[in-house]
């Protein structure tokens, strides 16, 4: 929304151009560039990992362009006289500002809809734990999910070779999960082989 307004404004700007002040855009673009420094240092030491963070930074860095974009305008005017660099300078803002939401708005909704992640195929889980745990006879009925972007999760049957603890099967399925896929929460349902 905010980027379509940016372009609405700059297209009435660029139709019927009125004069800019490049020494006031100036001042006030530094000003602006000052304040978005400090906040994207604030914000950056959090975790990059998290997407509210992620939807933080984005907007604090498009908030930062558009101050750098002001600037550059700001000195094209000085020295050139030229105004129609403000509004094409803020088109190119907002195109940024909707190529970060898009982005962020896709990786929400695929945690929304349990989509998998990253690195969570079944099928390389399946591979790996029947490789890798020999009492493991077979891995099935696998779905991975996220609640966020940092907490997977991962359900799973697991058919035990005969003889075999399943308790401690259990334990080694979600040791595995944890070490080989970054899972910490797993619900394994484990049963004994038929037959």
């Amino acid at each position: 929304m905010l980027a379509a307004w940016i372009v609405f404004e700059a297209i009435q700007r660029l139709m019927t151009p009125e004069p800019v002040m490049g020494s006031v855009l100036m001042g006030v673009a530094v000003a602006g560039l000052l304040v978005n420094i400090i906040a994207f240092f604030l914000l950056h030491g959090g975790d990059r990992e998290d997407l509210n963070m992620q939807g933080a930074l984005w907007h604090v860095a498009g908030d930062l362009l558009g101050s750098v974009a002001a600037i550059a305008a700001a000195l094209v005017i000085i020295f050139t006289g030229w105004m129609p660099i403000d509004p094409i300078l803020s088109m190119l803002v907002a195109a940024l500002i909707v190529i970060g939401g898009v982005r962020i708005t896709l990786q929400s909704a695929h945690i929304l809809i349990e989509g998998v992640p990253a690195g969570l195929e079944p099928v390389e889980i399946k591979a790996d734990i029947e490789a890798n745990l020999p009492d493991a006879l077979a891995v099935d009925h696998i779905h991975a999910w996220a609640l966020t972007e940092q907490k997977p999760l991962v359900t799973l049957e697991v058919t035990a070779r005969e003889g075999v603890c399943l308790d401690t099967l259990r334990q080694d399925v979600k040791s595995r999960l944890e070490e080989k896929f970054g899972v910490s929460h797993a619900t394994v349902e484990v049963r004994k082989s038929v037959g």
